[in-house]
């Protein structure tokens, strides 16, 4: 019986012990941070380096699909064309599972505070390790 009662503090302490971040996740939520600071800055060239600078990255929003880096950039310059129109964005993470070792599926809410109203909604975010860096390649927002 005290053979049990050690074990089972042992197994308590060693997953109390705290949560030690893989890199890669780490990497990505990096990736959220800046793109929330870039946006806060009005800053959108930067806001989507985030993504994967290619024709095949894929957006899906209420207005449908648009498929391609510079597609992707042009929709939220045109959607969102003023300091007034951006706000401040606030990104909360729901969930971040790893796929496989080299995709990761994220599920998160936005919060934009504007003069113009407020906007808030959810999104999910396929991510994929593409040339040792981890990039968006699907958003679908709402």
């Amino acid at each position: 019986m005290k053979r049990i009662a050690l074990l089972l503090f042992i197994s308590i302490g060693i997953c109390s012990s705290g949560y030690a971040q893989p890199p890669d996740e780490k990497s990505i939520l990096k990736i959220m941070d800046d793109q929330v600071r870039y946006w806060n800055k009005g800053d959108l060239d930067n806001f989507v380096k985030g993504y994967w600078n290619s024709d095949s990255v894929m957006f899906v929003g209420s207005k449908g699909i648009v498929y391609g880096y510079n597609n992707t950039l042009e929709r939220y310059k045109k959607s969102y064309s003023s300091a007034e129109q951006m706000g401040q964005l606030r990104f909360t993470i729901l969930h971040l599972k790893k796929l496989s070792p080299e995709y990761y599926f994220l599920t998160g809410r936005f919060d934009l505070k504007r003069a113009v109203g407020d906007l808030s909604g959810y999104f999910t975010l396929l991510f994929q390790k593409i040339n040792g860096e981890w990039k968006i390649i699907s958003d679908h927002s709402s």
